[in-house]
């Protein structure tokens, strides 16, 4: 079986997806869909494109472009900038303006691996991990590739890499469960605990997500578990909903939580994937409110990392 995985980025020398230095993989393709997600790009599991102005030197007379869309999908104004047609972009399966630019402004989101391409850039990578590091799967959603996941992750195991997940654990229990027998260490986000409010702003119900965290605490899992949360004002930062995660984690003996400040860095993303972003003026959330909400953990005994200033 000739299994492929499809990945939007490779990062070497990771430093905050786990314990040690990592090298960090990101899937294509995520159920959720976050608006205020810093990777749109990787929502899609097949490969598409994204625009960035700013790389483009239209400017300085670049036309290695022009005439490369046969769809109309690419046309230019009277001082040869590119304006993509997104209803006509988004459905593209050739990309030949993107195979054409040379500066990465018109760039292809996702490219095959084969277990045995994967493999062989985890190696070279694990000669810089030192003893702490190891391979971090994230996205996306790395579950959505589980076939080609849990064989990446049989190769590790039998090499002895230390393996981490960064994942909404939405997906069916059974996947989930099988999964994790060989995951060493797990991020796993609650953006809500509230059903009606996290469909709202992520696109999907909580259910299957308590439903895996519950059902790993309860199998005897080996693992480490931390519970992470991306901090956004005026979405999940009231009493209500963090007081409802602490009862959660003490029901479920959970003692390790990760907030993660909201920042607007992959903003510039959504206008380059033709998308509208929502919370270009509202999120914000400030360092005395992120260590007030840090209080109400640590004054129930569970510990509780602000950012990346984290025990791993």
């Amino acid at each position: 079986m000739n299994l492929k995985g499809n990945i939007f980025d490779i990062q070497s020398f990771s430093v905050h997806d786990g314990p040690g230095c990592r090298t960090t993989v990101f899937f294509n393709g995520c159920p959720l869909q976050c608006r205020w997600c810093a990777n749109p790009e990787s929502w899609k599991i097949k490969s598409h494109i994204m625009f960035s102005e700013l790389s483009c030197k239209y400017d300085k007379g670049c036309t290695a472009c022009n005439d490369k869309c046969k769809n109309g999908g690419l046309t230019f104004d009277d001082s040869n900038k590119p304006i993509l047609n997104w209803d006509i972009c988004k459905t593209c399966t050739t990309f030949e303006c993107a195979k054409s630019c040379y500066n990465n402004a018109l760039k292809i989101c996702s490219k095959e691996y084969s277990v045995e391409e994967l493999m062989e850039i985890i190696k070279r990578d694990s000669n810089n991990w030192r003893s702490k590091g190891g391979v971090t799967f994230s996205g996306g959603e790395p579950l959505i590739h589980h076939e080609y996941l849990i064989n990446i992750l049989k190769e590790c195991k039998k090499i002895n890499i230390h393996t981490a997940i960064e994942t909404s654990a939405y997906v069916s229990s059974d996947i989930f469960l099988n999964i994790m027998d060989y995951i060493d260490f797990a991020f796993i986000d609650l953006k809500h605990m509230d059903r009606e409010k996290h469909k709202s702003q992520t696109g999907v119900y909580n259910d299957l997500i308590h439903q895996n965290i519950k059902l790993l605490k309860k199998c005897n899992w080996n693992g480490r578990l931390v519970i992470r949360v991306p901090v956004i004002g005026g979405f999940n930062d009231d009493d209500d909903n963090v007081y409802k995660i602490i009862d959660f984690m003490k029901e479920n003996d959970l003692y390790e939580i990760n907030l993660l400040p909201f920042h607007r860095l992959g903003e510039s993303k959504w206008s380059q994937l033709g998308e509208i972003y929502d919370y270009n003026d509202k999120g914000d959330v400030d360092l005395s409110k992120l260590e007030e909400i840090q209080d109400k953990f640590l004054d129930n005994e569970i510990a509780c990392y602000i950012g990346h200033e984290t025990m791993f």
